[in-house]
C-alpha cells in the first residue's frame, strides 16, 4: 500500500513538472504572435511630464546643494592661558568639523560623543599618532601640539567621519 502511495505521488509529480515546462512555451508562443518588434508610446499627461522633470531638477539642485555649496565654515579655537580649547560635537559626525588652530601652541580638543554608532566609538587622529575611545554621553579631552602650519586630519574608527584641524602660523 506504500509502495503504491509513493509511486501514485511520482506520478502526479511528474506531470505537474512536465505541465509547468509546457506552460511558459505556450506563453510565448502567444507573446510572439502579438510582438512586432516596435515600442509601443503610452501617453502621459502634460502635467505628469511637468512634475516628474520639476521634481528631478529639484533633486539634482538639492544633491549640487549637499556637494558643493553646504560646507560648514571653520571654527577657531579659543585660548586661555596658553591653552586653545574647542568643544566638538560627535553626532552623526563631527561638529564642527573644521577648526583653526595656532601653530605651537597646545591644543585640547573635546570630544562629546552623543551617538551611539559605533564607527563613532574611536577617534583617530594619525598625524599626531594618537587613537582614542569615546565613551557615550562623556566629554573626552584629546591634547595635541600641533608644530608646524598645515592641515591635519582626524577621523572616526572606520574613516567614514572626518574632520579638519587647520594650524596657522603664529602671527
Amino acid at each position: 500500500m506504500k509502495k503504491q502511495l509513493l509511486k501514485n505521488k511520482w506520478l502526479l509529480s511528474s506531470l505537474l513538472s512536465a505541465s509547468l515546462l509546457l506552460i511558459p512555451h505556450a506563453a510565448s508562443a502567444q507573446i510572439s504572435q502579438v510582438d512586432t518588434g516596435e515600442f509601443r508610446q503610452i501617453e502621459q499627461p502634460l502635467g505628469l511630464k511637468v512634475g516628474v522633470a520639476a521634481a528631478g531638477l529639484g533633486l539634482i539642485g538639492i544633491e549640487l546643494w549637499w556637494f558643493l555649496l553646504s560646507k560648514t565654515k571653520a571654527q577657531s579655537a579659543t585660548a586661555s592661558e596658553g591653552i586653545q580649547f574647542i568643544d566638538i560635537t560627535v553626532d552623526g559626525g563631527y561638529t564642527p568639523n573644521q577648526i583653526v588652530v595656532q601653530a605651537g601652541q597646545p591644543v585640547k580638543l573635546n570630544f562629546l560623543r552623543k551617538d551611539p554608532s559605533s564607527c563613532l566609538e574611536q577617534i583617530i587622529l594619525p598625524d599626531f599618532n594618537k587613537a582614542i575611545d569615546l565613551p557615550l554621553n562623556q566629554t573626552t579631552t584629546v591634547e595635541v601640539l600641533p608644530q608646524k602650519a598645515g592641515n591635519y586630519t582626524f577621523h572616526c574608527g572606520m574613516n567614514m567621519f572626518r574632520g579638519t584641524m587647520t594650524v596657522k602660523k603664529d602671527t
